[in-house]
């Protein structure tokens, strides 16, 4: 079976578990109980892996748990970040999942095991409330005992039974891809609750090679605005052939996405000093303002949601929003993510943002903040997406590219909207490898091409309010037919002609028959 055929194969498999469990239960609600089982067995499995370093003749799951010496479970923490005894370990639980009574309450003790086995450590912080959306004992899955073991061990057992192949050959591709392919449906699922900590792979992909275009290696990468991380890791897919030198870094809002995005992380194999997802509001409380600056950034954050704003009067003394010399809007924290994002980035580097359309082109506050970023040269391209392609909403997005070090004073507009860049599915239109080439190309060369992209001189963009609508520069093609005036003329003096004859004729037969 090809790796393709592999994948779908068990991507079918895992949503058909994840309809048959949660049948009784809301599915959204549900979700985290598959997708924490898919991350514990993950994490069983990588861990039995470390331990038995390929050596045949240790057989970790079968070990008792004294065995275990001080010095091995510190070595262990160490290098991976937890510790699983071996009767802990995802096989063993599933073994006598059906039977065992006491299933929910172990399962619980087993994962505050695992996260406290970091307590102390470097990683603790990245461990630390990895199971807490993973609530054995909710009322969620029944009012019994009884039937929260029946429930939790239908989801166990389902997932022991997918086959995921050799662990060294492919494991964590198809654990990780199996992950985000849940992920996704839920989102999809969701409607708007999913689409907002899901960006769809194929715009990820586009999002993350605009970022690190032309960057042989970067110091670490970031997301203020993290969601399942499916953005950061799109760039380590994307830049497997280079170098993320210091790793990954994000900001969460919410609790239950923030687990989501770390679990997803260690699910790619990204070790946890390769990682850092910090829990918390990145406009009030942002993090990693002593890693900064960062030579890749990527984002797609919330569209024009409400923020305090000039509220807060301190903030427009911040030093990422007091360049701008004005807050973004109240209702409209848009270009406050932007702002911050600018902030973040590294003289090298490129920031690549996905943004609703109104902000390019709406007066006042945000006007004020587009003059700064032009009068600044720091818009590199703006994009224009297709509609529909974003769970949950069928807006047209456009993707801000922002940089510091650009050559010319003139900012690029690339209209990718249009039939040519995008496949039209039962739910959602896709870009396609080829389409995102395409863009990528585009981008790259800063060539002109017809009703597709073209480079305005700042001054001009200063002219014109500062707007930055693709639509103000590019100007669309005109498909509707040519029509030849003299030539319709004739067709239409034929046509008489033909009508008057045949007019004729008739009065003809008719006096015939009258006769």
């Amino acid at each position: 079976m090809s790796s393709k055929a592999q994948r779908a194969e068990l991507q079918s498999q895992i949503w058909k578990i994840a309809n048959d469990v949660r049948g009784s239960v809301d599915g959204w609600d549900f979700k985290q109980f598959v997708l924490g089982t898919l991350f514990y067995r993950f994490i069983s499995e990588n861990f039995t892996n470390y331990i038995e370093a390929g050596d045949d003749s240790v057989d970790y799951a079968n070990l008792p748990d004294s065995v275990i010496t001080p010095e091995i479970k510190d070595d262990a923490i160490k290098t991976k970040g937890y510790f699983i005894y071996p009767s802990q370990l995802f096989i063993n639980i599933a073994k006598n999942a059906n039977t065992n009574e006491n299933l929910n309450s172990d399962l619980k003790d087993i994962f505050t095991a695992i996260e406290s086995s970091a307590n102390g450590y470097p990683s603790e912080v990245d461990i630390k409330g990895l199971f807490a959306d993973f609530d054995t004992t909710s009322n969620r899955l029944g009012n019994s005992v009884k039937d929260k073991n029946s429930r939790l061990a239908a989801v166990i057992k389902g997932v022991d039974g997918l086959n995921f192949g050799n662990f060294e050959d492919n494991h964590i591709d198809l654990f990780g891809d199996a992950y985000e392919f849940l992920i996704s449906n839920y989102a999809a699922n969701a409607g708007k609750s999913g689409g907002e900590f899901f960006t769809p792979q194929n715009v990820s992909k586009l999002i993350a090679q605009l970022a690190m275009h032309k960057q042989d290696s970067v110091n670490k990468i970031y997301d203020p605005a993290a969601g399942s991380g499916s953005l950061l890791l799109q760039a380590k897919k994307h830049f497997d052939s280079h170098i993320i030198e210091d790793g990954f870094f994000g900001q969460e809002i919410n609790h239950t996405t923030y687990n989501l995005a770390r679990m997803n992380m260690f699910l790619h194999n990204i070790n946890y000093d390769k990682f850092n997802i910090a829990l918390g509001n990145t406009l009030l409380e942002p993090h990693y303002g002593d890693d900064k600056p960062f030579d890749a950034i990527v984002s797609n954050p919330p569209y024009s949601i409400n923020w305090i704003g000039d509220e807060d009067p301190t903030l427009i003394n911040d030093e990422r929003f007091a360049p701008a010399g004005v807050l973004a809007p109240k209702s409209k924290a848009d270009f406050a993510f932007v702002l911050h994002a600018l902030s973040y980035l590294s003289s090298k580097g490129r920031a690549a943002i996905v943004c609703f359309p109104g902000i390019f082109y709406r007066g006042g506050a945000e006007q004020k903040i587009r003059k700064y970023l032009i009068d600044n040269n720091f818009v590199e391209t703006v994009i224009s997406l297709a509609p529909n392609l974003f769970f949950g909403t069928s807006i047209a997005v456009n993707i801000l590219v922002l940089s510091k070090n650009k050559a010319e004073n003139k900012t690029q507009f690339i209209d990718a909207s249009g039939e040519d860049f995008f496949k039209k599915e039962t739910n959602n239109n896709v870009l396609t490898d080829e389409h995102i080439k395409e863009i990528m190309s585009i981008f790259d060369n800063k060539e002109d091409k017809d009703h597709v992209a073209i480079s305005i001189d700042n001054n001009k963009i200063a002219e014109n309010d500062y707007n930055l609508s693709v639509s103000s520069y590019v100007e669309a093609e005109d498909t509707r037919e040519v029509i030849d005036i003299r030539e319709l003329n004739k067709e239409i003096a034929t046509t008489v002609d033909k009508i008057n004859n045949l007019r004729t004729s008739i009065d003809s037969i008719i006096q015939e028959i009258e006769a």
